[in-house]
């Protein structure tokens, strides 16, 4: 997994270096200049640093220097002269390289900005000259953060660069991955120029972390995994059968559906075994995983309660995301995955969704909690993990009855709750990004796209 600090901790790590700055500074710089040549900076092209007075000022320096060498036609327009030896080293060799020095000025048909301002927001707001430059057509390289992004929260108080590349440095911070930060950063690159360590506060999941256990050579379907989808409320029947496609798609060896409209989803789907609340309730043993919750109406929740007390695992989705549910799985030392939007998040927890805020829902339930959104957020009660995968195509009617289903198989086959609600999230962002490149996704294409990243 990535580490991701605060920007407050990691300008801790920074202020803490005894190395070589002016070492660092040049990587720093080259790796700024490398990405202003990935987005057009070439030969005669027009470029144009925005340089603060510190060392993200520097770094900007070292980039014009190293531009300005591979031909390019490079300008700095400086808020003032830097402020610390390491940037004002760098700008002495940038103007003695040949860099042209210009007053700090409006746009002016440049072909690539390198915005080296601040690496963030600024405290007292942004200086008009500089929201001048903030919807500059050229593509923007910014030096650690987008100038007007908050680099601890990805909050945006006015304004801020929509960056076409991001360079930042020793490892990802929280506003690169969270609030507008996605948006404003584009592609995102992590240097390593020698200022390392610190404490994460939250990780960011690669695919080396996910787990999709295998099937044993004489497993038959009832030991590869078992899933009973309890929902399917008159009118919601889709919900559940989402669900329990997600849940075969992804592995799962039997799947039912426990339902309060047993004649709707029979002429619905003939793919599952489908049971009244009152028969799934007796054959409880028969299922490792319980999905509780895809279109279950409120008006059939007390019905379908006892199939919550009777499972030892359970997916809570949708309909089943009530504080009673919680309050009945805990009394009856159910473990939980619960995998609620933001909304159903704050119906259960009380607050809205956030890393702490999450954490201790999954503290106060014993459990794991899927907060879904761009990026996902998971915990156990330790740190978040971010999962970065789902993107704006998953938020489509289904999508998410689908992942709950898919959670529940790679339980049921094996991982644990952690494991299962990341690598679920993960392959069904995969999925979802895959299935976006052919067309519009819907659930059901969904359901069947899964299939091919189940193994």
């Amino acid at each position: 997994m990535k580490p991701v600090l605060t920007a407050d901790e990691y300008r801790r790590v920074d202020k803490a270096f005894e190395g070589d700055l002016d070492a660092a500074m040049d990587r720093a710089g080259f790796a700024v200049a490398l990405a202003a040549r990935r987005v057009g900076a070439g030969y005669g092209k027009r470029v144009v640093v925005l340089a603060g007075t510190g060392n993200n000022g520097g770094d900007g320096y070292v980039a014009a220097r190293y531009l300005i060498d591979s031909g390019a036609d490079v300008e700095v327009q400086a808020l003032g002269p830097p402020k610390t030896p390491q940037a004002a080293r760098a700008a002495d060799l940038a103007f003695n390289a040949g860099v042209r020095r210009a007053p700090f000025d409006a746009p002016n048909r440049e072909d690539v900005v390198i915005d080296a301002l601040f690496g963030g927001g600024a405290r007292d707001g942004l200086p008009p000259l500089i929201l001048s430059w903030i919807n500059t057509p050229a593509p923007v390289v910014a030096v650690d953060y987008p100038t007007g992004l908050d680099g601890n929260t990805g909050k945006v108080a006015e304004q801020a660069f929509r960056a076409a590349e991001t360079v930042t440095f020793g490892t990802l911070k929280t506003g690169h991955v969270r609030g507008w930060g996605p948006d404003h950063c584009g592609n995102l690159t992590v240097v390593d120029i020698g200022i390392n360590g610190g404490e994460p506060s939250m990780f960011v999941a690669e695919l080396a972390d996910t787990v999709r256990p295998p099937r044993k050579r004489a497993d038959h379907k009832w030991s590869a995994g078992s899933v009973l989808v309890v929902g399917g409320s008159t009118g919601l029947i889709g919900a559940a059968v989402f669900a329990a496609r997600g849940a075969l798609g992804f592995g799962a060896g039997a799947v039912a559906i426990a339902t309060p409209d047993e004649a709707g989803v029979i002429s619905n789907t003939a793919e599952f075994p489908t049971f009244s609340l009152d028969e799934a309730a007796s054959r409880m043993d028969r299922f490792d995983v319980v999905v509780f919750g895809p279109g279950l109406a409120e008006s059939d929740l007390d019905k379908a309660l006892p199939m919550l007390k009777g499972a030892e695992r359970a997916v809570v989705d949708a309909g089943g995301l009530q504080p009673k549910v919680l309050d009945v799985a805990a009394g009856a030392g159910t473990e939980l995955v619960v995998t609620p939007h933001s909304g159903e998040f704050s119906r259960v927890a009380g607050v809205g969704g956030g890393a702490f805020s999450v954490r201790a829902l999954a503290a106060k339930i014993d459990g794991v909690v899927l907060l879904k959104g761009n990026p996902t957020l998971i915990s156990d009660g330790g740190l978040p993990i971010l999962v970065s995968t789902g993107g704006p195509e998953l938020a489509t009617i289904g999508t998410g009855d689908v992942l709950a289903g898919m959670i529940a198989a790679l339980w049921a086959r094996g991982d644990s709750p952690k494991e299962a609600a990341l690598t679920g999230a993960y392959f069904h962002g995969l999925a979802g990004a895959a299935l976006y490149e052919s067309g519009v996704v819907t659930a059901s294409k969904l359901a069947e796209e899964i299939a091919g990243y189940a193994w």
